[in-house]
Parts: structure tokens; C-alpha cells; sequence
């Protein structure tokens, strides 16, 4: 089995596959949480469903419970796998792997990064998105309009 794993932000490969993990966060309104990266980041200002790059030695449900509480300060209940999309950057290949996630507690502390918004998933594609985040968002409108996953 290929090491998916990256341990350092600032060792990643254009030849290896990077694993990244992403949470689909409901509110009671049907609407999904959005964050916008911050200004000299990769893919800056662009707008992702929030996570973060698997760890050696993580799960990827340890994963995202971990960088949703760094980044966001939200503690969550990952549940089932929703979509999973092979994307090539410039920079870097990834396997973005999104989950469900409910939310357990906790208020919005941003820290990575400059905004975020509550979506309905009919508007989803009226935002400015990471590249790899726009399969997801088709999936979603393509099987729940409407309705919470």
C-alpha cells in the first residue's frame, strides 16, 4: 500500500498523492459550513469545505476532528465517507476525502483562515472554490437539494 501520509507542509511532492480530508458540516437550516482561505496561502482566498493534510500515523476520522478544532475551534463527530476526488494542482497532487461531520460543540474561532459562511447547497457554486472542492459540491446538489445529507 503507497504512503498517502505527509508529515511536514513544506515537504509535499508533486509525484506523490497527498491525502486531505474535508468536513460537510449542517446546520439546521440545511446549510453547509464554507471557509475562505487566508491571503498568501495556497489557493488564497479561494473558499473549501474546512480540514486539513492526513498526518502519519492519523486515522482520517483523527484527522479532520483535529483540524476542524485547530482551524475553527469546533469539536465534531466525524461520520461516513461522502465523496473522495483526485485533484492535480500545480503544486501538488491530493486525494481530498470528504466526510459527513456533525457538529458537537464549540463557537467559530478563525485561525486559518479569514471567513466563513453557512451555504445552502443550491448556492454552493455562487462561491469562488478551491478546485477540488467543486466534485464535491456537484455530488452534493446532485443527490440531497434541498435536504440535509
Amino acid at each position: 500500500m503507497p504512503d498517502w501520509t505527509n508529515s511536514s507542509s513544506d515537504n509535499i511532492a508533486k509525484d506523490r498523492i497527498i491525502p486531505v480530508l474535508a468536513a460537510l458540516i449542517f446546520n439546521h437550516d440545511n446549510s453547509v459550513l464554507l471557509a475562505q482561505r487566508k491571503p498568501g496561502k495556497t489557493n488564497a482566498l479561494k473558499w473549501e469545505f474546512p480540514g486539513g493534510k492526513l498526518l502519519s500515523g492519523e486515522t482520517p476520522e483523527s484527522c479532520l476532528a483535529r483540524e476542524i478544532e485547530e482551524e475553527l475551534g469546533l469539536k465534531i463527530s466525524v461520520g461516513q465517507l461522502f465523496s473522495a476526488v483526485n485533484y492535480s494542482y500545480t503544486h501538488a497532487n491530493i486525494l481530498l476525502l470528504a466526510y459527513f461531520a456533525e457538529l458537537v460543540e464549540g463557537r467559530i474561532v478563525l485561525t486559518d483562515h479569514i471567513n466563513v459562511r453557512w451555504v445552502s447547497i443550491e448556492k454552493l457554486l455562487t462561491f469562488d472554490l478551491s478546485p477540488a472542492d467543486i466534485p464535491i459540491v456537484e455530488k452534493l446538489m446532485e443527490n440531497f437539494r434541498g435536504t440535509i445529507p
